[in-house]
């Protein structure tokens, strides 16, 4: 745990869900090969597909299969065929995390749900693992695009539960774009490195702090 001492005061925290709240590689690589191989695409390196996780999903077809965005979309239907009724529950919640969440809430902090993850979805695996006594509410995108960044969903989420001082809330995530979209819309950021990004590219988005384990979160914003 690096970063750790501060001297801010942070009320409400925003939580991004894949690599974050849970570990959803199986189940989001899964949906990948899944969607790959109706365009004749067969990957048989789970790891390869990891970065699909935590970026919109039409943004990494583009960007690693050079689809354009009819083919994107396309896929991502390809995608949530499987996604929907069996990858999504292909995942489990971070060793430690719901200690952090325990902690948090005990010392009267705010906690929400910030994903790129369609909404529908992450509300259905919130409710799942049992964690919607935690968070007062769950914020994604919408299944057409809509809400398709991460500060898209920020803003969204700040404006429907009509929070005020941007600098009383912390964004907690484990991908650059969460750290971006959280800089975008005026938040501060922690990154934490079990998830899926690493320090380097936490850091260099400007992470103002980073936690090692789930645990650490609390550590950190409690301290």
């Amino acid at each position: 745990m690096e970063k750790e001492k501060h001297d801010k005061m942070y009320d409400i925290c925003f939580f991004d869900l894949d690599g974050t709240i849970i570990d959803s590689s199986p189940g989001i690589t899964n949906s990948v090969m899944y969607a790959l191989e109706k365009f004749g695409i067969e990957e048989t390196e789970r790891e390869k597909l990891y970065k699909f996780i935590g970026p919109p999903l039409t943004d990494s077809f583009a960007r690693f299969y050079g689809f354009d965005d009819e083919k994107s979309w396309k896929a991502v239907e390809y995608y949530r065929e499987y996604y929907q009724d069996t990858g999504i529950f292909e995942c489990s919640v971070y060793p430690g995390f719901e200690k952090s969440l325990k902690a948090l809430k005990a010392a009267g902090k705010r906690l929400f749900v910030a994903t790129s993850k369609p909404e529908v979805y992450a509300r259905r695996i919130i409710e799942h693992f049992d964690l919607d006594q935690y968070f007062e509410y769950v914020a994604g995108m919408e299944l057409d695009g809509g809400r398709g960044s991460k500060a898209e969903v920020i803003g969204y989420l700040i404006d429907t539960c009509r929070m005020q001082d941007k600098k009383r809330i912390l964004m907690i995530g484990d991908r650059e774009h969460d750290v971006l979209g959280a800089k975008q819309e005026g938040l501060d950021c922690m990154g934490v490195l079990y998830g899926f990004g690493n320090r380097e590219e936490l850091e260099k988005a400007g992470a103002v702090y980073v936690a090692g384990t789930p645990e650490d979160i609390a550590g950190i914003i409690l301290k």
